[in-house]
């Protein structure tokens, strides 16, 4: 960040990863951002989850996000939260997802939206597709919940 934001000087204070990824994995909706060939943005809320140090989510293949991804994989997931920030970085590809581990963890972690009428079993992502099933894979993260003093960053 730049000078004078009032970033800490020492690491007292920071946030823990451990904090950071207990805000990932109970959120409920996360903002996603790519880029087109053309270089402009595209920003999109998405359901998923946060698993095995990840963020998990599925979709159609012909969604903008997903052609943005496949000819460049770079890309941001955001927290909703303008105050209580989470920003990771990093790199979205397709996956699948053995029913009797994955997919049965997935399913798992996908149950916080059944209320919202999203419940798919184990089995979803282990076609040939993966059923549009996407991994972010982070490469830093910056967060913060009282800036500038606990804002921290992360990196993989």
């Amino acid at each position: 960040m730049p000078e004078g934001y009032g970033l800490p000087d020492t690491t007292d204070g920071v946030l823990a990863w451990s904090a950071v990824q207990e805000r990932l994995v109970a959120a409920q909706h996360y903002w996603l951002a790519s880029v087109r060939p053309d270089g402009r943005p595209h920003t999109v809320p998405r359901w998923g989850v946060w698993l095995d140090g990840r963020f998990w989510y599925d979709g159609a293949a012909t969604t903008v996000h997903a052609r943005n991804l496949a000819s460049n994989p770079a890309c941001s997931l955001h927290l909703e939260s303008g105050s209580d920030v989470v920003v990771v970085e990093g790199a979205s590809h397709p996956a699948r997802a053995d029913a009797a581990d994955l997919g049965r963890r997935l399913a798992e972690a996908f149950s916080k939206y059944h209320a919202a009428g999203y419940s798919p079993g184990a089995d979803a992502w282990s076609g040939d597709d993966g059923g549009g099933l996407r991994v972010l894979v982070p490469q830093r993260a910056l967060a913060w919940s009282a800036f500038p003093t606990d804002c921290t960053r992360f990196t993989f």
